[in-house]
């Protein structure tokens, strides 16, 4: 069953050597890091896990065919939201590049499908956000690479090609959003009280997640209820896909760091060891 490391022993410390976990993580909108409680939570997550060697992180905010290097030196970020405060446009995150991180992918990739390189783009919020809390320190190398589309089990069997650098001490990160329905929510309060369709697709997706049933999680558009509110568009939901396919075993029992809502949407964030 999924457990809630809240209440869960953890007996890792920031520098103990082991396989790193794969993350799902709701990465939230740039306003995270002003919400105290998902400040803490994703803080006190971050504390528990091995420290990293590197981070790789695939975000809801960039699909491009096929799959796509970032850059691997520092660059600017990608601010890819609009009509905030222009403080979050000024936000910051100077982490070190990660070239031979970038090989290793390159190396890992498909036979069949090329690797195009971006060297220009940056992290994206979907990137940036979480890790500005979790690593504010930018002292660990990271990369992005795109979603090379949504389908579900592409992106399960890209994360089954990219496990073996959780062995070489890499943090795979699938960012998205458990529930994602912005075009129905009433409230945009971070503390509104989610909407049925929200709590309805949050259970059954931990239900699934819970029995290891990676093929009712493939077939979420016709067996998830409310997949229509809950994810009007798929990019923030199939990040998961590539996180359960990095676990090596596809009925891993996932274990929940956050959960909870904001302003009605799902922050279930996990990890698979």
């Amino acid at each position: 069953m999924i457990t809630d490391t809240t209440t869960a022993t953890t007996t890792t410390t920031a520098d103990s050597p082991s396989r790193m976990p794969a993350l799902y993580l709701g990465h939230g909108a740039p306003m995270l890091v002003d919400d105290a409680l998902w400040v803490s939570q994703l803080r006190d997550w971050a504390a528990r896990l091995p420290r990293p060697k590197s981070i790789l992180v695939v975000s809801a905010h960039w699909e491009s065919a096929p799959l796509t290097i970032g850059a691997t030196r520092p660059v600017p970020l990608v601010y890819d939201f609009y009509g905030f405060d222009p403080k979050y446009y000024q936000q910051r995150y100077d982490q070190p590049g990660a070239p031979e991180l970038a090989g290793r992918v390159r190396a890992l990739a498909p036979d069949d499908e090329p690797v195009a390189e971006a060297p220009d783009r940056g992290l994206d919020h979907g990137a940036y956000v979480p890790l500005t809390v979790m690593y504010p320190e930018a002292d660990i190398p990271v990369l992005q690479v795109s979603m090379p589309d949504l389908a579900p089990e592409r992106l399960f069997r890209l994360g089954q090609r990219l496990a073996p650098l959780r062995d070489e001490g890499v943090l795979i990160i699938g960012s998205g959003f458990m529930t994602h329905g912005l075009p129905y929510i009433e409230s945009w309060a971070p503390d509104a009280p989610p909407p049925s369709w929200s709590r309805d697709f949050d259970a059954w997706a931990a239900d699934s997640l819970a029995r290891g049933d990676i093929d009712q999680l493939f077939d979420y558009r016709r067996k998830a209820p409310a997949s229509r509110y809950a994810h009007p568009t798929a990019d923030h939901f199939v990040p998961l896909f590539l996180t359960l396919g990095a676990a090596g075993d596809p009925e891993a029992t996932p274990e929940t760091a956050i959960d909870g809502y904001f302003i009605g949407l799902s922050k279930r964030s996990f990890q698979v060891a």
